[in-house]
């Protein structure tokens, strides 16, 4: 085994950074002139993996994704690990949206993946572990080669390259 070479591939969210950025986008909200008196709301369900967004009507909502996009980006979370909802009509006349917070690679991902990865031509095995992807080959160059291969492809979400070795 000590001539096999592996990396995993994973898509993970660092939560606490989520809830910084929340945090700051809730506080830039609630300082901004256009939101005085509004009834907006950012709502962290961590045990659901999920973020629930209130706002008064579709603009304002819009802006406070946009606003919370911004603070993601800064923070240096993906907001492709964030799938947003549509809008829909909440109580006393509000709109809310939900984002779902994906955490680790659905089956249907990693198998996609994995596919690529063959299509590719190389000289690497992938197998499906939980949550999470490895790939193994004799090379360390042929690993850095599908690291690149993948980092070229959108898969929609978003990819981590951990435990190198």
């Amino acid at each position: 085994m000590a001539d096999q070479n592996s990396f995993d591939v994973v898509s993970k969210v660092d939560m606490q950074e989520a809830k910084n950025a929340i945090d700051q986008a809730l506080k830039e909200i609630h300082q901004r002139f256009d939101f005085k008196g509004t009834k907006t709301e950012l709502t962290l369900k961590e045990k659901e993996n999920e973020l629930v967004i209130v706002s008064d009507d579709e603009y304002k909502l819009k802006s406070v994704v946009d606003i919370l996009k911004a603070k993601l980006i800064k923070r240096g979370v993906s907001v492709k690990a964030f799938a947003f909802g549509a809008m829909e009509p909440a109580l006393g006349g509000t709109v809310r949206q939900t984002a779902k917070i994906q955490n680790g690679l659905t089956t249907e991902k990693a198998k996609e993946i994995v596919k690529e990865i063959k299509e590719g031509k190389f000289k690497a095995q992938a197998q499906i572990q939980g949550d999470q992807l490895r790939v193994v080959s004799k090379s360390r160059d042929e690993l850095q080669a599908v690291i690149a291969f993948l980092k070229g492809r959108d898969f929609g979400v978003d990819l981590q390259y951990i435990n190198y070795r």
